[in-house]
């Protein structure tokens, strides 16, 4: 019989066959961890006679969950390989969640809440607090706290440094009482409700212990201190934990990530992949000089038997246009000369207020093809508008939380006159005191006046009335809808109940706008459709599930075609972080951006580098760093200095050319 595992190294095989007990694998960039993983499940399952259904294996994105999906139903059977549960850590809570959450004092039909709606939902309440109208200040900080206190597991009632005053305190005690009246979750109390709900009641517990006999968690130098709870927790009995991740790619401590997790793991094992399959030798060298200058990491080193390939080129540009002017100039000579696909060319940069240089540059350049002269180069940003964050889908999203939770005044303030139904907004104020006053859920207000047994319906006008009558009556009419029929045949029933075809051509004057709209629409319904017909999971998907899936996976709405189109790329160098690409240009590498200048106030350095050694081991055959003399900041011309990363290259690595020539 052929070796399954012949094409693995020495190190990837002890990695797959070392089963037992608390593995460290330490993984660097490019060195073919994904393979090594889902090689080590189907290990697990076709000769350790470990039963498919007690693997757990937890990601950071759910492409990457997709990914080890996707190549292990290669590896095993398809039943096998359907019952290794390999998911986000949210995604995993929120399973738990949807059976368990009921001990907590919730229903199991909750809503999730996304950043965006926590934002808008600690406006409203701070505006309330404060008793203010006007503009409030930056709420970031404010978001900021809040999150950390989740990530940490941080209660109110704790004395702890994070409450560095009352009115954060209070504000917090105030949004989860809310969270908890409207029957919504947000996504780090995914998690820290899922530690409270394995604190108070062991005997669950227990059961997800007895179930996992093998744990895997991917990316652990990405894990905060609730997720890190979680994993002790579910590996306690048996101990067969297996993490994965590299130090050296610790970039998220602003988001919670705390390095320790992965530098003090105490292993039974530790296992070194340090084969890269991605990037030429001199790259690797580059990557390598830089982050040795770090003191906080495991001692690796990154190698490939592959040519040297060509040198770094290095370029030093009089101004921030002529830099982005030169990059251009050079992208389309990797296109034209050596045949690079657009899509397989990146620009990276510190932050996207940097971008706006290098797509006037792409729009305006003029080159040769076929012996035409084309005008601009194709290109694409990530981080742009998100297909959740259009309005008409908001709308929609809107009714499906409140359809299958009306207690989600979040959702149900957005849609109520929408479209519009004669419903005042000093009619929705009066509604919300009371709610605010008696402590009566607003759909409750609401459907009290619908049966006519409400007592304050006084300031109230018969066309207001009338509005919130056919509105409760909608709203029931399609909860029973969605329990009948398919969800994209529900979904469409609603989008004709409502007419919102007819109120987006009223509400938008553009008549091309218009179509882009209601394409979206079609599209959302197109979208559910093959959700449903999807073969994973349960065959009968309820509005729940659905509603689950798109909020922890929102990226793969996001025009999920456009990584296959042929355009060049723009992103951070966070953004980047897990892509490769045949040539990156790494632009703007000045030492106030790169590092960041707030960062060394804050002491951050090393993590700054990290990010720079993530960004050049993005590139897997081309490499180009660039800098401006000059850079623009708050209108004015401020002079720069090169990066003190670049002197951490090896010169013998580096060719300085001309920012005015392309070689």
């Amino acid at each position: 019989m052929n070796d399954p595992y012949a094409h693995l190294n020495p190190a990837q095989r002890k990695a797959v066959f070392t089963t037992k007990g608390r593995v460290l694998i330490l993984a660097g960039a490019g060195s073919g961890k994904t393979s090594v993983l889902t090689h080590r499940v189907a290990h697990l399952v076709r000769h350790c006679s470990v039963p498919a259904q007690s693997i757990l294996g937890l990601t950071f994105t759910n492409k990457a969950a997709a990914e080890m999906r996707s190549r292990l139903a290669k590896m095993i059977p398809g039943k096998e390989a359907r019952q290794v549960t390999l998911c986000t850590f949210h995604s995993f809570c929120m399973g738990i969640l949807r059976n368990e959450i009921g001990r907590l004092g919730y229903t199991k039909n909750f809503s999730l809440y996304n950043e965006k709606d926590i934002k808008r939902l600690v406006s409203q309440l701070t505006r309330h607090m404060l008793e203010h109208e006007g503009e409030l200040p930056s709420l970031e900080p404010t978001l900021a706290l809040i999150a950390k206190a989740k990530n940490k597991g941080a209660s109110p009632e704790d004395k702890n440094e994070i409450w560095h005053d009352q009115f954060s305190k209070e504000l917090y005690q105030r949004l989860q009482v809310c969270m908890r009246a409207y029957n919504a979750v947000d996504f780090d109390s995914l998690l820290s409700l899922t530690i409270e709900l394995f604190e108070q009641f062991p005997e669950v517990l227990a059961t997800y212990q007895e179930r996992y006999l093998n744990i895997m968690i991917d990316e652990y130098q990405d894990t905060n201190p609730i997720q890190y709870r979680l994993a002790a927790l579910l590996s306690q009995k048996h101990r067969n934990l297996c993490v994965v991740g590299d130090d050296d790619q610790s970039i998220y401590g602003w988001r919670g990530a705390e390095i320790k997790h992965i530098l003090q793991f105490e292993a039974d094992e530790v296992i070194k992949l340090e084969q890269n399959y991605r990037s030429t030798p001199l790259i690797l060298g580059a990557a390598n000089a830089v982050i040795a200058n770090n003191k906080e990491r495991h001692q690796k080193h990154l190698w490939s038997d592959a040519a040297s390939g060509d040198p770094i080129t290095l370029f030093h540009a009089p101004t921030e246009q002529e830099e982005a002017n030169s990059v251009v100039r050079r992208i389309i000579s990797l296109h034209k000369e050596k045949k690079v696909p657009w899509k397989e060319i990146a620009i990276l940069y510190r932050s996207n207020v940097l971008s706006r240089a290098f797509e006037t540059a792409l729009m305006q350049a003029l080159w040769e093809k076929d012996g035409k002269w084309i005008r601009g180069v194709p290109y694409q940003i990530f981080g742009g508008t998100e297909f959740f964050e259009r309005s008409e889908i908001r709308d929609l999203v809107a009714y499906l939380k409140v359809i299958s939770n009306p207690m989600d005044q979040e959702a149900l303030l957005r849609i109520i006159n929408v479209p519009r139904r004669g419903i005042s907004d000093a009619c929705l104020d009066h509604l919300t005191q009371i709610n605010r006053q008696k402590q009566i859920p607003l759909w409750e207000i609401l459907r009290q006046i619908h049966q006519g047994t409400f007592a304050n319906a006084e300031p109230i006008s018969d066309k207001g009335m009338r509005g919130i009558e056919s509105f409760v009556k909608m709203i029931e009419g399609a909860q029973k809808n969605f329990m009948e029929r398919p969800l994209h045949e529900a979904t469409l029933g609603l989008v004709n109940a409502i007419n919102y075809q007819k109120a987006i051509d009223e509400e938008v004057k553009s008549e091309k706008m218009r179509e882009f709209k209601w394409e979206n629409v079609l599209n959302f319904i197109e979208q559910i459709k093959k959700y449903e017909e999807d073969p994973h999971g349960e065959e009968k998907k309820s509005l729940v599930d659905f509603l689950s899936v798109t909020c922890l996976d929102e990226e793969k709405w996001h025009a999920a075609s456009s990584h296959l189109e042929d355009k060049v790329n723009l992103m951070t160098f966070h953004s980047a972080k897990g892509l490769e690409f045949t040539a990156c240009f790494l632009v703007c590498l000045e030492d106030h951006i790169i590092p960041h200048e707030k960062s060394l106030l804050e002491g951050g350095l090393e993590e700054e580098r990290r990010l720079m050694y993530v960004a050049i081991t993005r590139a897997k055959k081309h490499l180009t760093l660039s800098m401006s003399r000059n850079r623009k900041k708050m209108g004015k011309d401020i002079q720069s200095s090169p990066s003190r990363f670049l002197f951490e290259i090896p010169k013998e690595h580096v060719r300085i050319t001309s920012w005015q020539t392309v070689d």
